[in-house]
């Protein structure tokens, strides 16, 4: 026991710095994301079948292929276009773009949500269409999409954990270094689990709280 307790002691400095390494990665892949993810929201559901039919190839190809393969295609194809990325911006962007596939459903849900009918009445009373949009319908969408954006956020950084396949100075490249230098993986693992949930748990908490309060503004 006194030998862990040490072997803690001794590896927390560079966990620290590894943490700090991905929670920078997270927040970058999630905004974003989600400006993306909002963009093709809007394509998806625009008139202009081209943009629509883009947009629905674009949700359904990162919805269903496995991140891996997208940060593997990020990695290794934009070198041979002449884009020599680090493997954290590399990470980020891969992150983001298979992020910005299910934003785009979470705005969708939020913007389907609102009565079509409140944009026709601002437009009806002079508002132009960008006028309406921002200060009517998004208003609206943020509150319905709240909760669900929060738990995005979670994922997002969950998921920064597979970029250490690609060499990425995260968490679990830290942890895969960690424990071939001490020989003890199911103390290191460990330790990177818990330094996980201490992340995740108060915005899972943040999610319900959020959810709870709009659920009870608008009974």
């Amino acid at each position: 026991m006194e030998r862990q307790l040490q072997v803690i002691v001794e590896i927390t400095p560079q966990i620290l710095d590894a943490t700090l390494s991905t929670l920078k990665l997270a927040v970058i892949a999630f905004i974003a994301g989600q400006a993306l993810g909002l963009l093709l929201a809007q394509s998806k559901m625009s008139r202009q079948a081209v943009l629509r039919k883009a947009a629905i190839a674009y949700i359904e190809f990162f919805r269903g292929t496995p991140l891996l393969v997208q940060i593997y295609l990020v990695y290794f194809t934009l070198p041979h276009v002449g884009i020599l990325l680090s493997a954290f911006w590399a990470a980020a962007i891969a992150l983001a773009m298979n992020g910005a596939a299910y934003a785009a459903e979470i705005y969708r849900a939020g913007f389907l949500a609102i009565d079509p009918g409140q944009n026709e009445a601002a437009q009806s009373i002079g508002m132009r269409k960008a006028q309406s949009l921002y200060y009517i319908i998004l208003p609206q969408v943020v509150r319905i999409i709240i909760p669900p954006t929060v738990n995005a956020a979670i994922s997002t950084m969950k998921d920064t954990s597979v970029a250490a396949l690609i060499s990425n100075p995260d968490l679990m490249l830290r942890a895969l270094d960690l424990s071939s230098e001490y020989f003890r993986p199911v103390l290191i693992y460990s330790y990177i689990a818990v330094v996980y949930f201490v992340l995740a748990y108060p915005l899972s908490k943040l999610a319900i709280a959020l959810e709870y309060r709009l659920n009870r503004a608008h009974r």
